[in-house]
């Protein structure tokens, strides 16, 4: 497994695709503040539009472009001057259908959410406020443009099985998302070590062996650097040295373990590293806010 494919299977997230708006200029979308681990997303089909965010800054928006939030920011979509057309719901059967009596140009948009547990905590601070992945003119992301393609066929059609097919289509959004805005971006934070070649070995052993009691002579030699170079070139480009960054990889799997709830909490410690119970409930309530039975009943109760 990829290291990519493998960070992301240690924070589990629930998708949704919500609303599908068909609008004619002038129109605009406004979100307020999210709930905690709700992180809305746009994808912008056909036609243009404008994000603006609360600070007054803009970003145009064209065919392709997917935007996410991962804080769950308030935000606005918007086209065209003057006072927007009111907007009216159609209520399909697979999803929410919104349209307005706009004359000016139109855009189609699809609107979702991502939800995250508390688990993803870690994952979530290394991402910005907002991550926008343009796709138009990019080989590179023709599979999320594929996807989005796709989605948008599925919401056209009412057959058999489209409910369960958009289910499906979402859930591989954000991996498709995460790709992309990698490859777009060169902010810092534990994705960014993804994306650094020189570092992918460290990381990738770190996901792989989370139990082990791993040096820095180690992790640098898997990088064919000395130690000096090692840590300056990863505390770069993560902002934070490697050894925190293997305690939120172990954090992470336990949490992960805990809401599987097949194991007792001293059993799922050794296998992410710490040979005292003690000290793995420690580690997991600096991280976590709550120690392990805690956490273990509250997921079971969510």
């Amino acid at each position: 497994m990829d290291p990519l494919s493998r960070l992301l299977s240690l924070y589990p997230l629930r998708t949704a695709l919500n609303v599908r708006c068909h609008f004619a200029a002038p129109w605009r979308i406004e979100l307020p503040d999210a709930e905690a681990g709700c992180a809305p997303y746009h994808l912008l089909v056909a036609g243009s539009a404008s994000l603006e965010l609360p600070d007054g800054s803009r970003a145009p928006l064209q065919a392709g472009d997917a935007v996410l939030f991962p804080h769950g920011g308030s935000h606005r979509l918007r086209a065209g001057d003057g006072e927007p057309s009111p907007a009216r719901k159609i209520h399909g059967s697979h999803l929410a259908v919104e349209t307005n009596d706009g004359t000016g140009p139109a855009s189609d948009i699809l609107c979702g959410e991502l939800r995250f547990g508390p688990e993803s905590v870690p994952l979530l601070r290394t991402l910005p406020d907002v991550v926008l992945v343009r796709t138009a003119g990019e080989p590179a992301l023709a599979s999320l443009r594929a996807l989005i393609a796709l989605l948008q066929q599925e919401a056209d059609q009412e057959r058999a099985g489209t409910a369960a097919v958009l289910a499906q289509l979402s859930s591989a959004l954000f991996a498709l998302l995460l790709r992309g805005w990698l490859e777009q971006s060169g902010t810092p934070g534990l994705l960014a070590v993804l994306a650094e070649p020189r570092l992918q070995a460290a990381l990738h052993a770190m996901l792989a062996e989370p139990e082990r009691p791993w040096t820095l002579d180690q992790l640098a030699a898997l990088c064919h650097m000395s130690r000096a170079t090692f840590v300056r070139a990863f505390r770069q480009t993560a902002g934070t040295p490697p050894a925190e960054v293997l305690t939120q990889l172990r954090m992470a799997q336990a949490a992960r373990l805990l809401a599987q709830g097949r194991l007792a909490a001293g059993q799922i410690g050794e296998q992410v590293g710490y040979q005292s119970e003690a000290a793995f409930n420690r580690v997991f309530k600096r991280h976590h806010g709550v120690g392990p039975g805690e956490y273990r009943r509250t997921a079971r109760q969510a």
